[in-house]
């Protein structure tokens, strides 16, 4: 019998890549195939690609280049991109990489191994069309034996005039809460603790799907999904993302300060804090909403850890408007936020205005409001210092192997002495001894006997 053939994923981008990946390498091993850490090893390479920004995209190309040679010698290799370069790009891929065999869209995901099977038949496939994502049976290949990403709702209906995701992920699809609390509870019996429900825009889940509460308000909204899936026996943490400020409510934060095992962690991009500049990005909100957002947040959980992402130097951005970006941050003083410079995008309308901005001004204010970050995120973390917060153990310290790490309830890395074996999926609670901008240390406290 012949050695089974390997693959290797390599995956870009954000947590919907990310769960996507997981669920299309759970197709290949149901396929029979076995998992190749060494991309120019494997039998079949799979590149899960994004497009939010230009770098990501090159880089995609520079390792198609390699893996292009390597087909040219050995045309059993079988090579796929997918995700949102390809969906984007689609026959232009096969144009620019002719060695690829099959190019598929996010929407295609869970339809890898019919794909590969046309492959297989001597095609050169490009799956971009429009589908209706069916009801998930595929088992993913989890990266964590912890926690684990449950997509709730595909796609995205939002315009945001920087964004390809509408483009490339297509409308939104939300799937059932019955169907979500029943991955929920595979889950909890194949021993995760902790899981991540997602949406490119979490906040409109279930907008396309049928109900009306008596009271004339819409069911099955994220708040109702929350309060859904809350008992699930086993599951431990339940954290959500990513929010809109458009969407969100005052509901959803007290179903958060009501359910004790949603965390107290909120993502909610901002994007910038200038009106001018959110109105030309087509973001639907003021600053000043934004700002109501979070001091509702912090009126029913006033610990809570917030998170954010922002874009800089967008074009026609002045520097009194990068001004109002940093200002809201300095009154808000977040945990963590994700910072990009402006990158134009194919096919969306900002890339074709003529006021960008030029290199050197992007990254000017990139460096400075990452600085303003590390700053906040020391600040934030310093309130942990001597407090004792409960760590879900998710791996070994790479940097030290008598140390564990997992996250807090906030989702700040924590590192403490430990044993892995022991205290893998565990939830301990540790003294925190040394605070930085971006992780704690501490030291565990004794666990109580059962």
């Amino acid at each position: 019998m012949s050695e089974s053939r390997r693959y290797h994923v390599t995956t870009f981008g954000c947590q919907m890549n990310k769960a996507d990946s997981e669920r299309m390498a759970g197709i290949l091993e149901n396929m029979g195939m076995s998992w190749e850490e060494d991309p120019l090893q494997a039998d079949l390479v799979l590149y899960n690609t994004c497009t939010i920004r230009d770098s990501a995209e090159q880089k995609v190309y520079s390792y198609l280049g390699k893996q292009a040679k390597r087909k040219q010698k050995n045309p059993n290799l079988t090579l796929v991109v997918a995700g949102c370069v390809a969906q984007q790009e689609g026959e232009n891929l096969l144009r620019r990489v002719p060695e690829l065999d099959l190019v598929m869209g996010p929407q295609h995901a869970n339809q890898l191994e019919s794909l590969l099977a046309q492959v297989a038949q001597g095609n050169q496939i490009v799956a971009t069309e429009p589908v209706h994502i069916m009801e998930d049976i595929t088992k993913p290949r989890r990266d964590s034996e912890v926690t684990a990403w449950v997509n709730v709702i595909y796609g995205c209906n939002e315009r945001c005039t920087y964004c390809v995701v509408p483009g490339v992920r297509g409308l939104e699809q939300s799937r059932t809460p019955a169907a979500i609390r029943a991955e929920m509870v595979e889950l909890a019996q194949q021993g995760y603790k902790e899981v991540t429900l997602l949406g490119q825009n979490i906040d409109a889940y279930g907008r396309d799907l049928p109900g009306i509460t008596p009271e004339g308000r819409r069911e099955n909204t994220l708040t109702d999904l929350l309060y859904f899936v809350h008992d699930v026996p086993g599951i431990e943490r339940i954290r959500f993302a990513t929010s809109h400020p458009r969407y969100f409510t005052e509901r959803l934060v007290k179903a958060c300060a009501e359910l004790p095992k949603v965390c107290e962690h909120f993502h909610i991009p901002f994007q910038s804090g200038n009106n001018d500049i959110l109105k030309a990005m087509g973001r639907g909100y003021t600053h000043e909403k934004y700002r109501r957002i979070i001091d509702t947040v912090r009126r029913y959980v006033p610990d809570a850890s917030i998170s954010a992402d922002v874009i800089v130097a967008f074009p026609g951005e002045t520097e009194a408007q990068f001004q109002d970006t940093l200002s809201v941050m300095e009154d808000i003083v977040f945990d963590m936020v994700n910072t990009a410079a402006y990158s134009p995008r194919p096919g969306t309308p900002a890339a074709e205005w003529a006021n960008q901005l030029d290199e050197t001004v992007k990254q000017d204010r990139l460096q400075r409001i990452n600085h303003l970050v590390s700053q906040q995120a020391e600040v934030r973390s310093q309130r942990y210092q001597n407090r004792t917060e409960t760590v879900l153990v998710e791996a070994i310290n790479p940097r030290d192997p008598n140390q564990v790490m997992g996250r807090t309830r906030g989702n700040r890395l924590t590192f403490f002495t430990g044993d892995i074996e022991q205290l893998k999926g565990q939830i301990v609670p540790v003294h925190i001894t040394e605070t930085r901008a971006f992780s704690l240390t501490g030291s565990a406290l004794q666990l109580a006997t059962v």
